[in-house]
C-alpha cells in the first residue's frame, strides 16, 4: 500500500489539503459526465436482453468476481441462460472479443477467464455495448446478461444495478479520487437497486435505508495443486512447511486474512498490484508451498506448478440475490 492509499484509510490533514484541488477536478469531470448522460448529451445504449451491472463506488477489490460467480451458479441452477460482458482489465482491450478456452490473460484479462470457467459465454472490451452485441450475436439464446464491474460505464444502459461494499474497509475517508478511494460519492448508493455487504464487520456505514441489502461472506474450499486440481490438502498438511502467501489482487489483505482463518500460517506475505502479470522471479524459490488466489492462478498456469497451491473461495449470500434479481426483472424460470 503506497502513501496515497494509506492516506485514504488513515487520513492526514496536510495531504487532504494538498490533494483537494485534484479531488475537486475529478468530482467536476465525473459530475459533468454523468449529467451529460442524464440530459441526453451523451447517449446510453441498451441491449435486447435484461442487463444487470455489478460494481462498486470505490477502488480496490471488494469481492465482485466471487459474487458474479455465485450469481452465475444461481441462474444456471434455475435454467436461466446467462452471459457476461466485462472490461477485461489486464487484457489487451481494444476490439471486443469472445473469451475462449485458448484465450490468454494478456488478451482478455484474468477475471473474464475465471468467469468463463463457470461454463457461460463471456465477451470483453472497453466498449461494453459493442461487447454485449458481440456476445448476443454469438449466443442469441441468452436470457440475461451480467456486466462485471460496470457501475460507472454509463454508456451501457442497465436494468438492475448491484453495488458491492467491503464492510470491513467501508469508504475510507469518504473522499473522491485521488484524495480518497471513491470513484463516486456515497450518495450514489441511493440510486442503485441493491447493496451487497461483503464481510461480517459492522461498521457504521452511511448506507441508504431504502435500498435492499444482502450479506455476503467468502467461504474457502480445500487448497488444490495448481497443476493438478484433483490433488487437495487440508490446512494441517501445511504445518512444518515454509509457506508463502502471494496475491496480486485489489485487496490482498482479505486473502491473507482468509488463509489465517482457514488455519494456514504464512511465513511471508507478498503483495503485487491488481492484475499483475507474474513472471518466474515473482515466485520465491525458498518456499515449500506458495498459496495463491484463484484469480492469480489463471496467470500462473504456464509456470512451475511444483509448489503452487490455490485457495478457492465461494460467496455465500443471504438472502437469495439471484432469485431477487429474477423476480425484479420478471424473468420466468424452471421451464
Amino acid at each position: 500500500m503506497n502513501w496515497v492509499e494509506r492516506h485514504w484509510y488513515r487520513p492526514r490533514f496536510v495531504l487532504t489539503l494538498l490533494l483537494w484541488p485534484l479531488e475537486a477536478l475529478f468530482a467536476m469531470v465525473a459530475t459533468l459526465r454523468r449529467a451529460a448522460y442524464r440530459w441526453g448529451v451523451l447517449r446510453s445504449e441498451g441491449l435486447p436482453r435484461p442487463l444487470v451491472v455489478i460494481g462498486n463506488i470505490n477502488v480496490g477489490g471488494v469481492g465482485k468476481t466471487p459474487l458474479t460467480q455465485e450469481l452465475i451458479e444461481g441462474f444456471l441452477l434455475r435454467g436461466v441462460r446467462v452471459g457476461i460482458v466485462s472490461r477485461g482489465y489486464g487484457g489487451a482491450g481494444g476490439v471486443p472479443r469472445l473469451v475462449t478456452s485458448t484465450s490468454l490473460p494478456a488478451e482478455v484479462g484474468d477475471e473474464p477467464l475465471m468467469l468463463a470457467a463457470c461454463g457461460v459465454p463471456v465477451a470483453v472490451g472497453r466498449d461494453r455495448v459493442a461487447a454485449g452485441r458481440l456476445l448476443l450475436s454469438a449466443h442469441p439464446e441468452l436470457d440475461l446478461i451480467l456486466s462485471d464491474d460496470g457501475l460507472q460505464h454509463y454508456r451501457l444502459r442497465r436494468d438492475v444495478e448491484i453495488a458491492v461494499v467491503d464492510s470491513g474497509r467501508g469508504f475510507g475517508n469518504g473522499r473522491l479520487l485521488p484524495n480518497g478511494p471513491l470513484r463516486e460519492g456515497v450518495r450514489r448508493l441511493e440510486t442503485v437497486d441493491a447493496v451487497v455487504l461483503n464481510g461480517s464487520a459492522d461498521l457504521d456505514l452511511p448506507l441508504p435505508p431504502s435500498v435492499p441489502r444482502f450479506r455476503m461472506r467468502l467461504v474457502p474450499g480445500l487448497p488444490y495443486a495448481l497443476g493438478r486440481p484433483d490433488l487437495t490438502r487440508h490446512a494441517r498438511d501445511f504445518k512444518g512447511e515454509r509457506v508463502v502467501a502471494l496475491a496480486g489482487i485489489g485487496h490482498p489483505e482479505r486473502f491473507f486474512a482468509t488463509l489465517a482463518a482457514f488455519g494456514i500460517q504464512a511465513e511471508r506475505r507478498l503483495s503485487f498490484p491488481d492484475h499483475h502479470a507474474f513472471v518466474a522471479s515473482d515466485i520465491p524459490e525458498d518456499a515449500d508451498a506458495v498459496l495463491v488466489t484463484s484469480k492469480d492462478a489463471v496467470k500462473l498456469q504456464g509456470g512451475n506448478h511444483a509448489r503452487l497451491w490455490v485457495l478457492p473461495v465461494r460467496a455465500a449470500l443471504s438472502p437469495d440475490l439471484a432469485g431477487w434479481i429474477l423476480a425484479r426483472l420478471k424473468i420466468r424460470y424452471g421451464r
